[in-house]
């Protein structure tokens, strides 16, 4: 059998030289076992190589037994019998039941041979249903399938025939080879056949091509029929995918626009990787990339994608009339060292690992102080550029109490922190222990999707119930993943053996006599909080050792010990064993960070190269599955590579992407890539996140002092903090909703939508608190105004009705300028500590004036010139000054800078100050050209 072997393998390989056809040699000889056949009746058959499987199917002379995992269970799939639609949904149909896509022979053999469904009747062939429905469409509500003598029915009836055989077993399937792996069209309608070849783990190979499934991406790209032969329908690329047994292997189709290139200029040669990479695709397809943004665009956008902020105006004329070579470099170094960077990005990861206040209200008694020092800690390790891995080791491994701290501490250091909002002092904590005690991530089955989704980047909860249609884990593997989380215990009542009777006697302490529970308990305990009192806390604890849980299909919910081992084989890509009886968690982070890891690294790659290109090289960033591969694979491999070799330096990753011609283009296209939106050859412009329009908004508006402090200390800015932050009431708050905030509800990248809809239109048109922000007294505009004319923004008619706010600006007048004279009284020691109280008072008061439509009065103003106590006059400013043109120029000039950062050109200017002049009021006219400016394209998009 050797000898026979070793010759078919060279006469295969020879008649391959000869043809010029790639044949893999590694064949299975024709033995009982192998063709699924026990017992002395077995028959050889040709080489599975030589011979298509159809073929060999095909006629009534055909003996070859098929073999159910290989051949029947495959084959139900192809005839869509094991689909969602069919016998494969939850239900089944005509009470008759497969698993979806075919992924448990076993059990599907069982129903298939179930006397009571008469799929399979072995002792009459030709009455098994499982032949006669699909081939009758009257008597099936599938409709026809087969028909009668076709290789179908044929390998149905030799398996039924040879009494339907199935092995235990089961067989290892080592690869899928599929040939050709990348396809290149040139013409409409052009066709290429795939060939695939299945490997299995005991060295035998066959060819499958008939039996499995295969489906296009993209339709208006190419097609693929039930025969793997695909059709071109258009330009572009896309991905076909064949599925067989538990293997899914994806085959690139591309094809080449035919449009003429002549008259487009051809990109500057770039040594970058990621140029090199990304046009080695795009001149596959023939497609030019854009040429490189203006100044003002790469200013815009890499402070908005790098810091969630708007470069203030000044930033903007400074980086436009810099003539060095390097300064686009140098600007990122100074984006990447600015507090919203960090802030920026903890926002991200706080978005990405689900930090959600509603989800945590049970563990820390002060509410909202679990979702903020959360965000404060991911913020505090941004700034100090720790490693990715290092961060994520911080919510995975993470420990309620330091090694060297009691409970008592432990409590006294949290009650102390939630007291005086301490954000540093929990920062400086190696961990985040909050991560495990959410309410939505409490059970095994939750933890392992939800864990999946942050840190694999992969849609893991199909396995949930049957095997991924699209890749490669079952439920067996689902299952087995999920126990590693089952031993972390993380609620409100959670503290370790050692703490339990601390805990009580601290809580006996507090309470006495008082029997308080739920709400009213929380609430008393946020008040002993806030009274300086200790509090105790809960703890993240692990059960080590043997567990039981219960099962959920058992009427008595009777429980199940689990193995104290478990194989982790399928899901972690490794044969390797993770110990249940200490703390597994270990193990999980040990195999995160090895290089040979095939999500960690990627995932986080894919995400941060998404937030600069609106798209990520696989979309969606958290579907990383074999049926969804990345558009520029090559591109993701080197990235993914790199960040791990760098130490997962996420500001190596900024800058390498940054730096490239790739992120740098123009959002201009051309004729060759006006269609493209995956192969990143232009900048594709995108709507704003929320928290960057809502603090946008605001930065525009606002007076340019104000603004500026703003971008220093992020304070009242969206992208400095969680999803609570802002009040329910609050119209901030509702900005970020109509602009779709991730609600972090799961740790799905679909909470948060990037979509635009009427009613963000709505907003920024006509909302009170658009109206508000550009009209205060304040704001920018108000601010500009004055500066230039010496009158408010808004004019005070001199009326009977006026008579009330001339007296009520008066008293106020007043009375500010008494305080600021007894204020001028005080040592200088005694002024910096009083200060406070009048800034506060003035502002008081001008909230006051502001309502009455009046100025408000500046207290630096005051302090400077000390006006008389003499009554103030409040001044009818109705009549408008005449301005000089270049006043109104540099107005609008300034409002290009602020919201568009760039300048207006010839034809802008004279628009827009024929619309100021013509106003009446220049002051109003600058108001409506400002909110103009806010309502356009260019300032809510990414450009």
């Amino acid at each position: 059998m050797n000898d026979l072997r070793t010759n078919r393998s060279t006469s295969i390989l020879f008649l391959s030289l000869l043809l010029g056809v790639s044949v893999n040699v590694a064949v299975r000889a024709a033995t009982p076992a192998s063709q699924g056949v026990t017992g002395a009746g077995a028959v050889a058959v040709a080489d599975p190589l030589s011979v298509r499987f159809t073929q060999r199917a095909d006629g009534q002379a055909t003996q070859e037994v098929p073999d159910f995992q290989r051949h029947i269970g495959p084959l139900l799939g192809r005839l869509g019998c094991n689909g969602r639609a069919c016998h494969g949904s939850f239900q089944g149909r005509g009470g008759f039941q497969l698993s979806l896509f075919g992924y448990d022979f076993a059990a599907d053999h069982d129903a298939l041979l179930d006397p009571e469904s008469g799929r399979v009747d072995t002792t009459d062939v030709d009455e098994s249903l499982v032949l006669a429905k699909p081939t009758d469409a009257d008597m099936h509500e599938g409709g026809k399938r087969m028909d009668v003598g076709s290789w179908q029915h044929q390998v149905l009836r030799n398996w039924i025939s040879a009494g339907a055989p199935f092995s235990e077993q089961l067989q290892t399937l080592d690869r899928l080879e599929v040939g050709p792996q990348e396809i290149i069209f040139h013409n409409q309608d052009e066709k290429n056949a795939l060939r695939v070849i299945a490997h299995w783990a005991d060295g035998s190979t066959e060819e499958v091509t008939e039996l499995c499934r295969f489906t296009t991406n993209d339709g208006s790209v190419a097609e693929i029929n039930e025969d793997g032969l695909v059709t071109s329908t258009g330009n572009g690329d896309t991905h076909v995918v064949i599925a067989y047994d538990k293997a899914v292997v994806p085959v690139s189709i591309m094809r080449a626009s035919t449009l003429d290139m002549s008259g487009i200029a051809a990109p500057r040669s770039s040594e970058h990787p990621i140029d090199q990479l990304v046009m080695e695709k795009l001149n596959k397809l023939k497609i030019v990339p854009s040429d490189l943004c203006t100044d003002s665009d790469f200013i815009r956008r890499a402070s908005i994608d790098v810091t969630g902020l708007l470069p203030s105006p000044e930033r903007v004329k400074e980086f436009i009339a810099d003539r060095s070579v390097d300064k686009r470099s140098r600007v990122m170094e100074e984006l990447l060292a600015e507090p919203g960077y960090a802030a920026w990005w903890a926002t991200r990861l706080s978005d990405w690992t689900g930090n959600n206040e509603a989800q945590l209200n049970n563990f820390f008694p002060v509410r909202g102080a679990a979702s903020q020092y959360w965000y404060s800690w991911l913020e505090k390790r941004l700034a100090d550029n720790a490693s990715y891995d290092d961060i994520v080791e911080g919510l995975v491994d993470a420990e309620t109490r330091l090694p060297s701290e009691s409970y008592s501490q432990y409590c006294e250091a949290m009650s102390n922190a939630c007291r005086t909002g301490d954000e540093e002092a929990f920062a400086a904590r190696p961990g985040v222990p909050q991560f495990w005690a959410r309410l939505n991530f409490k059970d095994p089955e939750q933890r392992a999707v939800g864990f999946a989704y942050t840190f694999l980047g992969i849609r893991i909860q199909c396995a949930q119930c049957h095997k991924h249609p699209f890749d490669k884990w079952s439920k067996d593997d689902f299952d087995q993943f999920a126990v590693l989380f089952s031993s972390v215990q993380a609620t409100g009542n959670t503290v370790s053996r050692d703490s339990r009777e601390e805990r009580d006697e601290m809580m006996a302490g507090l309470m006495g006599d008082k029997k308080l529970s739920g709400g009213d308990l929380r609430k008393k305990i946020t008040e002993l909080v806030r009274d300086g009192e200790v509090v105790p806390f809960p703890e993240l604890s692990v059960q080590e050792g043997m567990r039981a849980r219960p099962d959920k299909n058992a009427k008595n919910k009777k429980r199940i010990p689990q193995k104290p081992l478990i194989l982790t084989g399928h899901i972690l890509g490794e044969n390797e064993e993770v110990s249940l009886a200490t703390d597994p968690r270990d193990a999980l982070m040990q195999w995160l960070r090895k290089p040979t890891n095939p999500y960690f690294a990627k995932a986080i790659v894919n995400r941060v190269w998404s937030n600069y290109f609106g798209v990520g090289i696989v979309d969606p960033t958290d579907d990383m599955n074999l049926g969804n591969p990345p558009s520029n694979a090559p591109l993701l491999e080197y990235l993914s590579r790199e960040f791990v070799d760098s130490g997962y330096d996420l500001k190596w990753l900024h800058r390498e992407i940054l730096s490239s011609d790739t992120y740098q283009r123009s959002s201009q296209p051309n004729v060759t890539n006006a269609s493209d939106k995956r192969n990143f050859s232009r900048h594709v412009p995108r709507r704003l996140p929320a928290e960057v329009i809502r603090d946008s908004v605001y930065l525009v508006t606002a007076n340019d002092v104000e603004a500026n402090e703003a971008r220093k200390s992020l304070k009242d800015l969206a992208i400095s903090g969680d999803v609570s932050a802002y009040s329910r009431q609050n119209n901030r708050d509702f900005a970020l909703q109509v602009f779709g905030q991730s609600i972090r509800e799961t740790n799905c990248d679909c909470d948060r939508s990037e979509q635009s809809n009427l009613l963000q239109s709505i907003y920024l048109q006509n909302d009170t608190d658009i109206h508000r922000q550009l009209g205060q007294s304040s704001g920018w505009v108000a601010k500009t105004v004055l500066a230039s004319t010496g009158q408010a923004l808004r004019p005070v008619q001199n009326s009977n009705a006026s008579d009330f706010k001339q007296k009520a600006a008066s008293s106020l007048h007043k009375q500010l300028q008494k305080r600021v004279e007894m204020f001028k009284t005080l040592p200088p020691k005694k002024q910096l500590q009083a200060k406070p109280q009048l800034e506060r008072e003035f502002r008081r008061a001008n909230e006051r004036l502001e309502k009455l439509g009046l100025e408000s009065v500046s207290l630096d103003s005051l302090l400077a010139t000390a006006p008389s106590t003499s009554d103030v006059e409040v001044v009818d400013t109705k009549s408008s000054p005449s301005l000089e043109p270049e006043v109104i120029d540099g107005w609008i000039t300034a409002a290009y800078l602020r919201t568009l950062c760039r300048v207006p050109d010839n034809e802008e200017l004279e628009i827009a100050g024929t619309f100021i002049r013509e106003s009446g009021r220049p002051g109003e006219g600058l108001e409506s050209f400002l909110w103009t400016l806010l309502n356009t394209k260019e300032f809510i998009l990414s450009h």
